[in-house]
């Protein structure tokens, strides 16, 4: 059965395709921003140990490593999103790298904790401008099948770029410094910065007024909404502050939704959330992200406290994940056409489903071969699958004035998937160490490895929970239109 077309005609009426020779080019720029914000979500991670030995961090301040660069990138996505619609996408594209350079720069020569944190904020706010451009240009610089081959590639980026991180992280670290993690963006962004206004077409701008009011309340809410998440992870959801946090989000997020039902020009158009379709792939982009994200934090606890891997082993051990994600979202282009979104997501969601009720058989005497591989491969082929269809979903027939504010919409939707998913799953994890009785007679080491086992086994259910609600809604709210009627005999 032949799918139908789900990205709609081509975007802008000035928006001219790159000419032919120099597409690859254009690609490599677009995909070189994306992959550098996707690394920075997981690069960092591994250098941490090494990061609070230099740099004399408190345990709580540490995690502020990674959630500097969480709160400022979610709660500016929307904000990106639009200002690349009406300012101009390659413009705020590239002030965005420029942005996200410089931070690494100053990052990397960091001598303090409020040094490096100021840093990685300003990591999340060159991100948050520079991020959802990406696809808007995509979008618009290929047409046609190059276009689908184009979202392909960014899609397997996407998908592999996370377990890419971890080992990246892990060779820069044990070969060079903590510092080299945050340098290797200088030489990337300086790259992006001198190609793209050669190679990447400017799409033809939208000019129009910013809307402050849902400006404020949409950055202030999702910033709120992001740290709420953030606190529950480190002081769980009975905390004044995360329950402060949380009532915050709701108001000022229910405001956004008034302002922006009022607004002639709203900085998220509501309409984007009425096609059912796009609806539910925004819906399985939180949800995947918050599978994958606890995943990765959670496997690279097992690996390195329990089977004693060092970084660079650590890094390496994901390898399958990212080769299948790889793999299968470049065959994705391939099996669209011949079956359609909703069996790929389908597919897609039964084998990441089926990866993590796997990980919840996770113990102690667990090993790589046996208990991790096995997930990692089945969760690498789903999310490979599962990606290519989601993007095109929701760029399908989106107008050229709003390809930004959706773009931006999806990247939100990501972020916010994977805050909220650590967030709630670290809970769960907690809770079950708590609760862990170790055998009796078990030395030191192996209590504690049977008692995070125990914690991990536990978050993966939680995980698993995710991955079923992402398969459900596949499965039954994402419509496959009704073929043509074959013209009478």
């Amino acid at each position: 059965m032949s799918a139908p077309s789900t990205v709609g005609s081509p975007v802008g009426s000035g928006a001219a395709e790159a000419p032919r020779n120099h597409q690859g080019l254009a690609l490599t720029v677009i995909l070189a921003c994306q992959l550098m914000v996707i690394l920075d979500a997981t690069i960092v991670n591994i250098a941490l140990p090494d990061i609070q030995g230099d740099l004399h961090f408190s345990p709580t301040n540490l995690a502020w490593t990674v959630n500097a660069y969480t709160l400022a990138f979610g709660g500016l996505l929307l904000l990106g999103g639009r200002t690349g619609d009406i300012l101009g996408r390659r413009k705020v594209f590239t002030a965005g790298i420029a942005v996200f350079t410089v931070a690494s720069l100053l990052g990397g020569f960091a001598t303090n904790d409020t040094w490096l944190l100021a840093a990685r904020a300003l990591q999340g706010v060159g991100a948050a401008f520079a991020a959802p451009s990406t696809l808007a240009l995509l979008n618009t610089n290929f047409e046609g099948e190059a276009r689908t081959k184009a979202l392909s590639i960014y899609s397997a980026v996407s998908g592999a770029g996370m377990a890419f991180g971890l080992i990246a992280g892990g060779l820069l670290t044990d070969w060079l410094s903590w510092r080299a993690v945050l340098f290797i963006n200088v030489p990337i962004g300086l790259g992006i910065l001198i190609l793209a206004p050669l190679y990447v077409r400017q799409p033809e701008r939208h000019p129009g007024r910013f809307d402050i009011g849902g400006a404020l309340a949409s950055t202030l809410g999702m910033g709120s909404l992001v740290y709420g998440f953030i606190r529950a992870s480190e002081d769980g959801w009975g905390d004044g502050g995360t329950l402060g946090s949380f009532a915050a989000a709701v108001v000022l997020l229910a405001a956004f939704l008034v302002i922006e039902t009022r607004a002639e020009q709203p900085i998220t158009p509501l309409k984007l959330l009425l096609h059912r379709n796009r609806a539910s792939a925004y819906t399985n982009m939180l949800l995947l992200p918050a599978t994958m994200f606890a995943l990765f934090f959670f496997l690279t606890q097992f690996l390195q406290n329990v089977l004693d891997y060092n970084a660079v082993q650590t890094g390496f051990a994901f390898l399958p994940m990212a080769l299948t994600q790889f793999g299968m979202a470049r065959l994705s282009p391939k099996l669209l056409p011949r079956f359609g979104p909703k069996p790929l997501l389908v597919t897609g969601g039964v084998l990441v489903t089926a990866g993590i009720v796997w990980l919840t058989q996770i113990d102690a005497g667990s090993s790589y071969a046996a208990a991790v591989v096995g997930p990692m491969l089945l969760f690498g082929t789903g999310s490979g699958l599962s990606f290519l269809p989601l993007n095109m979903i929701i760029l399908s027939e989106v107008k050229p004035q709003d390809a930004g504010a959706a773009s931006g919409l999806l990247q939100a939707m990501q972020q916010i998937g994977a805050t909220l998913g650590l967030a709630i799953l670290v809970n769960l994890f907690e809770t079950a160490r708590k609760d862990a009785t170790p055998p009796a007679g078990s030395s030191a080491d192996q209590a504690a490895h049977h008692v995070l086992s125990e914690g991990i086994a536990s978050a993966a259910v939680g995980g698993a929970a995710f991955a079923i609600a992402a398969l459900l809604i596949s499965l039954f709210a994402v419509k496959m239109p009704k073929p043509p009627a074959r013209p009478p005999a």
